[in-house]
Order: C-alpha cells, then structure tokens, then sequence
C-alpha cells in the first residue's frame, strides 16, 4: 500500500500483486478476434501493444535508476500515459508524428512498425547523453528519428503545435498522399499561449474550408507539475474550438484508446480536415524524478491514479481475454526489464560530446560556396524564362527599370525569387491582396497566385509556425512579420523552435526560412515605438541565427539572394531586417539628387555581386584615412552623409555598412578599424544590448590597440512625432563623434 510518494519499487511490487490476483481465463483467445467485445483491437495487436508500453515503463524505471547514480539526466517519464502506444498502432509509420515529453510508449510501438529499429537503445543512449544517441547526438533527450518519421520538439508547453499546423498545411499542398500529421501535447498547455494560437489558426483555416490534416492528441492527466487542470476545463475548452472535430477517450484503457484513435484518424485522413483527440490518463511517480508529489497531492489521490495504471489495465485485458496467462504476462514484463537493464549498463560506456565544436557542429552549418552555386543556379534559371520574368506588367525587366527604391529592389527580388524556386511561398500579414503596408509585395499575388503568395491571420505566432512546417514539409517559406515590435510576443518560434531543429537533430531534420521584418526607427509620421522599435537584441542572441540588414537598394538584392540560397543549402534560419525609413528613401546629400536609389542586378551579373554571410560593404569618404565608421542599416545613410560634411572640412573617412548583424563581419571590423587606428560605431539600436556592444567586443577580442567610441540610441522606446530625435542618434553626433576621435 502506498503511504507518501509512488516509487519505481512502487510501480514494480503494484504491477506484481495485481497479476498475482488474476485468474487465466478458462479458454485461449484467438489472437486475429477482438480482445473484447465492440472493440477493433484484436489480441495479437494488443499483445504488441502491451511490449511497447512494457518498453516504455522499463525505461522510466531505468531513468530513476540511472539518476540514482549520476549517470542518467533526465527523469521525466511516461508512466501513466503509455495508452498513446495505441494512437502509434493507429497511424502509418509514414505519418510525421510531433510527440511531447511522455510519448515512450508512442516511440516504442512505432519502432515496432519498423524491422531494424532498437528504442530501447535509442531512448536509453539520450537518458545518459550518450554521443551515439541517433537523433540528438546527446544533446538533448528527445524522441525523434528520421527512420521513424517523428520529428523531435524540445517544448513542455506545445510550442511545437504551431510547426505542426505549418506541416498539415505543407502535407495539404500534395493532392497526391492522404497522410497525416500527428502532434501529442499535455492538459496544462492547453492554457499556453502557443498552444492557443496553434488551435485557434487550425479552427481559422477550417473555417476558411482549407484541408488540414492534423490530428492533436491531449494527454490529460490532470497536472500541469503540481497545478491541477480544472475539472472538465480541458473537454470544454477542446470542445467549443471552431472547426475541429473532438474524439475523446479512456487513455488508460488500451483498447477504448485504439477505437478512438483509429476513428480520429481515418477521418482526417478522409476529411483532410483538423481533429483532436482527447485522451483522460495518469501520472504516475511525479513530474520527474526530483518531485515529491505528496506536497501537493493527497496520498488517497495518489492512490486512485494507480489504481488506473494503464499498463496493469492492459495486462488485465489481455488475460480476461485468454491471449496470455498473468505467468506469461509478468515473465514477459520481467523479460522487457531485463532487456533494459542489459541495454542501460551498456550504454552506459559511450563516449559523450567532448568539445564544444562537437556540440555545435550541427547548429549552423555554412558552406558558403555551396550558397554561391545556389545563386548562380537561380540565374541561370532565370536567364532561361525571360518571358516569365516579364510576366509583372511593366514590360521591363527589374534591371532595365533605372534605379530602383529598397523596397522596388526588394519586390524585384522576392519575385525573381518566386520565380527561380517553385518551393518558394511568400505569406504574411497584409502581403497579398494589399502588397504590404508599405508596397513592398505588391503585384506579387496576381503574378504567382494565392497558392504561393497569401495573406494570413494576424498572428505572428502562427506565421512562423507556418513557416517553420513549411520549411520542414521541404518547401521555402518567406514570412513576413509586419514590424520588428510585432515579433517579440513570438520570438520563441524561431528562438526555441526554429534555430535548435538541426541541432537537436544533428542536421536530420531542418526547417528553412527567410523572415522578412520591417524595422529599425526614423519612420516619419506614423509612430510610437511600435512602429519604430529599434532592438535587435533578441535576434542576435539566438544561435544560428542569420540576421541581414539591407541599408540600400543596391545590396537588397544580393543580401536577399543570398538569405534564399543559404536557407536552401544549409537550411539556415535568415532573418532579413528591412529599414522602413528606407523603404521610399529617393535621395541621399540633397533633395532630388536620386543617390539613394540603385540599379537592380541583371542575373548575368549575380555571381559577381553575389554578398557571403558575414562579409562588409565599405565606402570611402575623402581620402578615408581618418575615421572608420562602423554602421549598418539608417545608420549608414546618416553617416554618409555626416561624412560628405567631414570630407569639405578635411577629414577622410571609410564608413562600414555591416549589413549582417549575426555572424558579425569580424574580419572586415578588424580590417578597416586598423586601417585608419580611430573607430566611431554609429549604433541605431539602444546603448543597452544593442549591436555596438558586439563591434566593441570584437574589436578588443582581436587586440585592436587604436582608439574607439560609440554614439547610440538612448535606453528608451521611441517616442511619437518631433520628440524622437531626442533619443535616436542623429548626423550632428556622428560629426562630432569624428571630430571627437581626431581630437585625442
């Protein structure tokens, strides 16, 4: 009897009383017949079945066990939920599959479809970060495997749903597979605003009549770590979600499990149209290993919940049915355990990750020639439908047009874009129909039609999860999120979602993007900070990621192209920051004189202004051997022409447009900093966090010994009309922060 806190011993000794109090049945089942009556789970199948839960106890109790010694690292187990290996039985192997944290039993009944597959030695190796851990390498505990179809998610709070909603909507797009997506998420987060804007988007879409193939699976065990979901709250919010089909069932009995299970699936694999099941479990043992349920949990309601272990639930069901005896069920429990042991203390001896460069190999692979080559296909792609680029209306092509405006160039760009990768979508708030807020798509829907440039629901959120199961379906996402402001409420899409996939995948599942935002400050006339946010600190801090700041039309394209390229062949996450003050700037030094405008790249001539990740732009000023002004963005304008006014009293310049604000173009920073021994960093981002920190540090890392200073954006939100000048830097600091450095 359990007095304080459920066991792994606890688990063990109440699995065996209850087979000792069973009786065999007076006749044999037949294994091909229903296990019971009204039921389609036949007794060979649920004998499987059973193995896979078995798998998926042992090896929660492996976890404990290993943890008890300092070898195991994770705890967080399944037990309580292992009828979800009845919801593997009921899909295809085929079927991508998004599982959470308690889905062994899913992943053990899986592997079972597949000849060849260990999970014991799959979940085992990433219990004791084993280096040979198939899907993470050991870096994180995961289930995933790109044998198996399941797509590995690193979330406790269905963050991983809205990816889920993107690949229903990629597997959609192919009339010719009836397959479907499967994502597991537990009671709690149903609450999380992930998971909330994951249900409302599906329920949107279905709305709309667009197919969906997504089943979402809730494992409802009634806690979220100690909180408890309150009674019915789950059914009814599951329930009253427009748009999607609701299937519940008894997730501690198997075959009530499969039923349902097979029936939510064969009718959104008929209907390709969203359903959820809801399953009602238990948890058992805790939330993980270091969680003393009786602090919030009585010992009578612990004891209920075992008193439903689905494991002892189905050994019931198989011996009331005459297809094993309890002799033969606990002999084949102490079969799998044992197996679990042996397997443990082997891998217990695998070498473990033992540098970072083994850690990171897979989180940002660059292989910059093979971008290049990328880019030069694309021309010659291009070169050969000239018809096709002419198709705009215009009757020139982007390159006859003269010069052209960052966001002409930009349009240009994403066209040819669309153009050159039939897997290429463009999507976004207000992109389609309207062509932006600020023009920037406009044209491209009635060139390349809704199927590829669409308009979607107002959530960003949503947006990136669309693109992030895009990117993994294999087609080319380019979202768009409407400003910089708009993105942090989301961020986590591309901070816990987007740029760990390679690396908790070691590079066997990627999803590529290229994420368009308008940006940065100095936008005249429209205002407050949310249209003028000016920090980029978010972005910068996420491994991996690439963040591009187009400063002027000219290098739109090329910084673009190349964005594209890299997401293609390295499966890079891009980010591509657009300056709206600079979207329709004409002018440079003086009103008409048009030297902000550029020349938009034949594709002839991609391969020669092709721009590499991480590679500087340097105009020279004067003699240009005074200063080295390091910017990037609105800066870049402000400091040329800071410059332009420094040159007539003497002094020479060199201003570096970085445009690529993660990696740092480091080589060219030092470069250009030694060749005049003065540096000004004109950072357009807040003092506090902003970019200007990272150009500093790069200049002392590498033993830069001349001298340096900085004018920034103070610690402020950007305020509205006249009064933003007062915190946002201007040209008369960038003049006498010149002067400033000629002074010392």
């Amino acid at each position: 009897m359990l007095f304080r806190v459920t066991t792994p011993q606890d688990l063990d000794e109440r699995f065996r009383s209850e087979l000792a109090a069973l009786r065999p049945a007076e006749t044999a089942g037949r294994p091909d017949a229903p296990v019971r009556a009204g039921t389609g789970l036949s007794g060979e199948r649920a004998r499987q079945l059973f193995d896979a839960q078995l798998a998926s106890r042992h090896l929660d109790l492996a976890a404990r066990w290993l943890r008890s010694f300092d070898e195991g690292y994770y705890t967080i187990g399944s037990s309580g939920h292992e009828g979800n290996a009845a919801v593997a039985a009921a899909l295809r192997p085929g079927d991508p599959a998004l599982l959470h944290y308690r889905s062994g039993a899913f992943y053990c009944a899986r592997a079972a479809q597949l000849p060849g597959t260990d999970p014991l030695r799959d979940v085992l190796r990433g219990l004791v970060a084993s280096a040979k851990e198939p899907i993470a390498g050991g870096r994180h505990k995961i289930f995933g495997s790109a044998e198996l179809q399941i797509i590995p998610t690193t979330s406790t709070i269905a963050s991983h749903l809205p990816r889920a909603v993107g690949l229903a909507f990629a597997v959609a797009r192919d009339g010719d597979t009836d397959t479907v997506v499967v994502a597991s998420f537990g009671d709690a987060s149903v609450n999380h605003a992930t998971a909330t804007a994951a249900l409302n988007t599906v329920g949107w879409y279905a709305h709309r009549g667009e197919k969906l193939p997504l089943l979402m699976v809730c494992e409802d065990n009634g806690l979220g770590i100690s909180v408890r979901s309150p009674e019915g709250w789950v059914a009814a919010t599951l329930r009253a979600r427009p748009g999607i089909r609701y299937f519940e069932a008894d997730g501690c009995d198997l075959a009530a499990t499969y039923d349902a299970a097979v029936e939510a699936t064969k009718w959104v694999r008929r209907e390709r149209r969203p359903a959820v099941l809801h399953l009602t479990t238990v948890r058992l043992m805790g939330h993980a290993g270091a969680d003393a349920e009786i602090g919030y949990r009585a010992a009578a309601e612990i004891e209920d919940g075992l008193a439903r272990d689905p494991v002892v639930a189905t050994a019931r069901l198989l011996v009331d049915a005459g297809i094993m005896t309890p002799d033969e069920v606990v002999g084949r429990y102490d079969e799998i355990g044992w197996e679990v042991r042996r397997v443990a203390e082997e891998v217990l001896t695998e070498p473990k990750l033992s540098s970072a460069a083994e850690v990171t190999s897979p989180l940002a692979p660059r292989r910059p020639v093979r971008v290049t080559r990328a880019v030069s296909a694309a021309a010659e792609t291009l070169a050969k439908v000239r018809e096709e680029r002419l198709s705009g209306g215009s009757g020139k092509l982007p390159e006859q047009s003269g010069g052209l405006t960052l966001a002409q160039a930009i349009n240009a760009t994403l066209a040819d874009a669309l153009v050159a990768f039939p897997q290429a979508l463009v999507f976004g708030e207000d992109v389609a129909e309207k062509g932006g807020v600020y023009g920037v798509t406009k044209g491209l829907r009635d060139r390349f039609g809704p199927e590829r440039v669409f308009d979607t629901l107002l959530d960003e959120t949503s947006i990136l999860g669309l693109a992030l199961g895009a990117g993994t379906g294999g087609l080319l996402p380019v979202p768009e999120i409407q400003y910089l402001a708009y993105l942090h409420n989301a961020v986590d899409q591309l901070r816990g979602e987007a740029a760990t996939m390679q690396f908790f995948s070691s590079g066997a599942y990627r999803n590529p993007m290229v994420v368009r935002i308008a940006g940065l400050a100095y936008q005249q006339g429209f205002g407050g900070h949310f249209h003028n946010e000016n920090t980029v600190a978010t972005l910068r801090d996420i491994p991996g990621l690439v963040l591009a700041v187009p400063a002027c039309a000219e290098d739109a394209g090329p910084l673009l192209r190349t964005c594209l390229a890299a997401a293609l062949v390295d499966g890079s996450v891009c980010v591509f920051l657009e300056p709206i003050a600079l979207y329709h700037t004409r002018d440079l030094y003086a009103d008409g004189d048009n030297k902000w405008l550029g020349q938009y790249d034949a594709p002839a001539d991609w391969s020669t202004r092709h721009v590499p990740i991480g590679r500087a732009r340097v105009y020279e000023s004067g003699t240009a051997e005074d200063v080295t002004i390091i910017t990037f963005g609105n800066g870049v304008r402000l400091s040329l022409r800071a410059a332009a006014t420094l040159a007539a009293e003497g002094i020479g310049c060199r201003v570096v447009d970085l445009r690529w604000l993660s990696p740092l173009p480091v080589a060219d920073i030092i470069r250009e900093a030694a060749s005049t021994g003065r540096v000004l960093i004109v950072d357009e981002t807040r003092r506090s966090g902003g970019v200007g920190e990272g150009v500093l540090a790069a200049l002392v890392d590498a033993g830069y010994v001349g001298v340096a200073r900085r004018v920034a954006a103070v610690d402020s939100y950007v305020p509205l009309g006249p009064a933003a000048k007062h915190v946002l830097v201007s040209e008369e600091q960038i003049v006498q922060g010149a002067r400033s450095l000629l002074a010392r």
